[in-house]
């Protein structure tokens, strides 16, 4: 039964003139007439009108009073979050001797006005590097991989018997900007080609200087997965991205002391050593760094011994059209994935750190101590990061640093005192620490204890705060944004190759308010199936349409009951990638993660996915009644049967309840009887004529649909006519698919000469 407001005193004016009349005879029997006409009565109902009005005030609860009392339950209001990003940091400075510069953490970069933060540090190489993949193409004519089988085998000096695979050195990321996967690739990995950069060329500086320069130094390699998937994994037991079964591989060539490979043609097979490869974060899952220690000088030497008709092939790095660009190549790393996956990726680069979006302020001064209890003071700029506030307290001449706590209950009292409750030597509550202050990250607001749960500043005190605050939605910004930074040396350059994400405004107080009553169930932890539903919708920084609970559901396990797992079905309120069949995607499903993982129990395996959408068509034919327009009609029919269908109800409300009906519910069978009971419900139909027509994606015509697991409908095609229903293949197309033939070298393709 749902809690209701109850009212502090119900009673009218007739009930209170009624009450009181009755109650005369008890006290002073004498009084016998009760009509209006008696004095004594008129002074009662004077009196019940000021009491009737008295207990119409005391119902309605001033505003400021109502908002007082939900201030006092200390609900915090959803604060805003930090952009994130990665930005390249390039060193074009100058030099005969060029050496790699180390740059701290909390270097300023900027977008405009938009401060952002790297979060680590990182060494600057003074090298250029160039990610390459090689393509697979599947569309040679027989013609020309007869020609590279000839041109092969007058290499090897044996008969045209093999299978020529042949690729085409391209460059990473694409032009085009579109994600690779690695099974694009004929060798199922990337290749880094660290050069050496055009002011090192007019410099005269050799790839063997350059060598030395780098050896036994830290490479920093950006990494971003694609932003295509539509399906994330938080596993029980670790935290969300912090480490992974598969990781990457990198490796350098493994040239002999001789310096080339071996003159027997059989032998001449390239090798490579692996590298000391550290990622703070699961690169598969989220752009992050990886750190790769580079090897000495002599082992990143490369073969000097290739021939023209042997670059390239089978496992030596790609061969470049430039001979200028291969001329310039240090060395080659060549990166593939630890164990086998299916993974794309839509950037890489070196020398990149991650950044936030933050300003950092030094310092500030805030009011002064009082002694009182519960001293609130507010920093002067908010949202105020979470662990980001370091306070100082100076009290005659001496100057102490308190800590920032998430209960002040639990904090020390000002004057420790053994508890004779406790035995001798056991954990005494005055030994927890005391000079500690409670963060209302949103607004800004700094709370101390009371004396007993924490101290309280001293009279007269100088309080200073240094913190860290985010400008919210304002760091979302495009490639290319960051570009200026007043704190990296002259002639360094920095961008950011990929848009920055994750900004977000704060929680309004009227949204605040509206999650109170369910704060206080959930206690901001995912236990139930509602407290899933609820604080999911709550993700700051992505709007979500719908959110499906399937406890102890694991849709790789087609369907079974798991325990332990919880499935989450999103479907976000706008994907302009496909409007009609909206699906989350990577930086949407990161977001979710992000903010699911410190709430869930640490044994619970979390798994978002999107709706898995199942094609039909369908093909109406009505009767239009008299008066009314055909077209309209039909297009009326049309975004009917849409909107039933629709994975997302337009007129649903926004409130986060797992059991709301928003679109199509799963496991909902489509019937071809309840699209006709739709169609006749719109204005303007006479009747549905004969039988509607329904079928799946491949065209065979069912009067019943099953929808299973995670499948919800997508209409491919829909056509209303009035009369007869069209036919199938009226709506229906066409497509086909190739076939990649077997390969076994894998052979360059050569650039094509204009003579």
């Amino acid at each position: 039964m749902p809690i209701t407001l109850p009212n502090i005193d119900d009673r009218r004016y007739d009930d209170l003139v009624g009450e009181a009349l009755a109650r005369i005879p008890v006290h002073t029997p004498e009084w016998t007439n009760f009509n209006r006409s008696d004095p004594g009565v008129t002074l009662i109902e004077v009196f019940a009108f000021l009491t009737e009005s008295l207990l119409y005030r005391a119902n309605q609860i001033p505003e400021r009073n109502r908002k007082k009392f939900l201030q006092l339950l200390r609900i915090p209001l959803q604060t805003a979050t930090a952009a994130r990003g990665l930005v390249t940091i390039a060193n074009s400075v100058a030099s005969t001797t060029p050496d790699p510069v180390v740059l701290t953490e909390g270097i300023e970069v900027r977008a405009g006005e938009v401060p952002f933060r790297s979060t680590r540090a990182v060494d600057v190489l003074p090298v250029e590097g160039r990610v390459y993949f090689k393509k697979k193409i599947t569309d040679a004519s027989p013609d020309v991989k007869k020609y590279y089988q000839q041109l092969y085998a007058s290499y090897r000096g044996t008969p045209a018997e093999i299978e020529p695979q042949l690729y085409e050195a391209t460059p990473f990321p694409t032009r085009e900007g579109t994600p690779v996967a690695l099974s694009d690739t004929i060798d199922n990995g990337f290749w880094l080609a660290l050069m050496l950069r055009d002011v090192d060329v007019r410099s005269n500086v050799s790839a063997d200087l350059m060598r030395t320069r780098i050896a036994n130094r830290t490479l920093t390699l950006g990494v971003v997965p694609s932003l295509t998937e539509t399906q994330a994994t938080l596993p029980s037991g670790r935290a969300f991205a912090t480490s992974a079964n598969v990781a990457l591989k990198v490796e350098a060539p493994k040239v002999p002391d001789s310096g080339g490979l071996p003159d027997d043609i059989a032998q001449r097979r390239a090798e490579y050593r692996p590298l000391d490869v550290k990622s703070d974060s699961d690169i598969l899952a989220v752009p992050g760094v990886v750190d790769i220690a580079l090897p000495d000088a002599s082992s990143m030497r490369l073969w000097n011994n290739i021939d023209p008709l042997e670059a390239g092939v089978n496992e030596l790095p790609p061969a470049l059209d430039d001979p200028a660009l291969e001329a310039r190549v240090v060395t080659w790393l060549k990166i593939t994935l630890t164990s086998e996956a299916t993974a794309s990726f839509l950037w890489m680069g070196i020398n990149t750190v991650p950044v936030t979006q933050s300003a950092r302020v030094l310092n500030e001064l805030l009011p002064d101590g009082t002694g009182e209890p519960d001293q609130v003071v507010r920093l002067a700029l908010a949202p105020v990061l979470p662990e980001s506030v370091s306070l100082t307290v100076t009290h005659l001449g001496t100057t102490t640093p308190w800590t920032e706590t998430d209960d002040l209950a639990t904090a020390g009292a000002e004057v420790p005192l053994p508890d004779p409750r406790i035995a001798p030597g056991a954990w005494q509550r005055g030994k927890a620490p005391s000079n500690v202050f409670l963060l209302d990250a949103e607004s800004g607001d700094v709370r101390f204890g009371d004396g007993e749960h924490g101290a309280r500043p001293p009279a007269g005190a100088t309080l200073r705060a240094s913190y860290a605050y985010s400008l919210g939605a304002e760091g979302n910004v495009g490639v290319g944004a960051i570009n200026s930074s007043p704190a990296l040396p002259e002639g360094f350059k920095v961008a950011n190759p990929i848009a920055t994400w994750g900004g977000a405004e704060a929680e309004t107080v009227a949204q605040g308010e509206k999650q109170i009553s369910r704060y206080l169930q959930h206690r901001d932890r995912l236990v139930t199936r509602e407290d899933f539903a609820t604080i999911t919708k709550r993700t700051p920084g992505v709007e979500i349409g719908r959110v499906e609970v399937l406890p102890n559901y694991h849709p790789d396990f087609g369907g079974g009951e798991v325990p332990g797992a919880v499935t989450l079905m999103l479907i976000p309120k706008e994907d302009p990638a496909q409007p009609d069949a909206p699906l989350p995607r990577r930086p949407f499903l990161d977001a979710v993660c992000r903010w699911l993982d410190p709430r869930r129990l640490v044994t619970t395996e979390v798994l978002l996915r999107g709706p898995e959408y199942r094609g039909i068509w369908i093909s109406i034919g009505i009767k239009v009644a008299a008066g009314f327009n055909d077209s309209e009609v039909c297009d009326a029919v049309k975004r009917d049967v849409l909107a039933f269908l629709a994975p997302l109800d337009a007129d649903a409300d926004d409130v986060p309840n797992a059991d709301n009906d928003n679109g199509w519910k799963l496991g909902k069978s489509v019937v071809a009887l309840e699209i006709a009971a739709v169609s006749n419900r719109t204005r303007g139909v006479e009747f549905v004529q004969e039988d509607v027509i329904l079928a799946d994606a491949n065209g065979v015509i069912a009067a019943r649909l099953d929808m299973t697991g995670l499948q919800l409908p997508r209409v491919l095609g829909i056509r209303v006519v009035n009369g007869p229903a069209a036919s199938l293949d009226e709506l229906r197309g066409g497509g086909g698919s190739s076939v990649q033939a077997p390969s076994f070298v894998q052979i360059p393709k050569l650039p094509e000469e204009c003579g």
